[in-house]
């Protein structure tokens, strides 16, 4: 990862003529050095999307005052927008049951600098893998959930979240469905992977579901949760390939691979302010 400090600005706005020479004018007058841009635009739904990141070297507004400078064209072209800059590190909360392959392979790329956040916080409603936090020297939380306490327990999981000031929650295979008064406490701020290749198989058991119908292709998709199960906005997916010699134990083994690997995409970019959502969708940029 590179240590050069950045800022990155993410638009969506009705598409019209003289967006994209208004923006990098901005930039120009302000002595910024644009080192990526890429944009996107949905004929369908006349929108216009783009992501721009620039060297903060020499750039002669602080962050602070750019609300106030950027004002007068977010205003004329009715944008939709938020800056972010690479010197914020989010604070990220990880919400895991049994499975530890996604907790795993997320601890290590953490550990390892690939995901540039802070994690303050593992809470389980098992403890199983209790050993993983401790052996990346990580708080867990235990929190017991069964069908009667299940208000009071997501109370107790805001309130560590709000002590612990965390930014968005990866649920890393957790296997409780979270409630709307919860989900709305994070809007688009949490993370799910569906051992699935959504719509397909969503629910419980998809990987069995898969089985009894001979799929040929399986999937992973990791999403942002909204109160309707498995249906937010997709931000990765990957697939693949199996046949008739595939067991089940086949599929589950093949399948916890594209778990992790989708998920961790999926947060690295969030990390990255690179996700804009719009219409239940994503757009991803390079």
């Amino acid at each position: 990862m590179s240590n050069k400090a950045t800022a990155i600005l993410l638009i969506s706005c009705p598409d019209q003529k003289g967006l994209v020479a208004a923006i990098a004018d901005f930039l120009y007058q302000h002595n910024a050095n644009i080192l990526h841009a890429d944009q996107h635009q949905d004929a369908e739904l006349g929108l216009f999307l783009m992501r721009v990141e620039w060297d903060l070297s020499g750039f002669d507004i602080d962050t602070s005052d750019f609300n106030n400078a950027f004002s007068p064209i977010a205003t004329r072209f009715q944008m939709q927008w938020r800056l972010a800059t690479s010197a914020h590190r989010p604070r990220l909360a990880i919400f895991v049951s049994r499975y530890d392959h996604c907790l795993a392979d997320l601890l290590y790329r953490y550990q390892a600098g690939e995901l540039n956040c802070e994690i303050p916080i593992i809470i389980s409603n098992h403890t199983d893998t209790q050993w993983l936090a401790e052996a990346y020297r990580i708080p867990f939380q235990h929190i017991v959930i069964n069908k009667d306490n299940k208000a009071e327990a997501e109370a107790e999981q805001l309130a560590i979240l709000r002590k612990n000031h965390v930014d968005f929650v990866v649920l890393a295979r957790y296997m409780q469905v979270l409630s709307p008064d919860f989900i709305r406490h994070y809007p688009n701020r949490i993370i799910n992977i569906h051992h699935s290749f959504l719509p397909a198989f969503h629910g419980a058991k998809p990987y069995h579901r898969a089985f009894e119908r001979g799929v040929k292709l399986i999937g992973a998709t990791s999403h942002y949760v909204t109160e309707i199960l498995d249906d937010g906005p997709i931000i990765e997916q990957d697939v693949a390939r199996i046949s008739h010699r595939d067991d089940l134990e086949d599929l589950i083994r093949r399948g916890a691979d594209l778990e992790k690997i989708v998920l961790s995409r999926a947060v690295r970019w969030h990390i990255e302010n690179r996700v804009l959502l719009y219409a239940n969708k994503t757009v991803v940029f390079d």
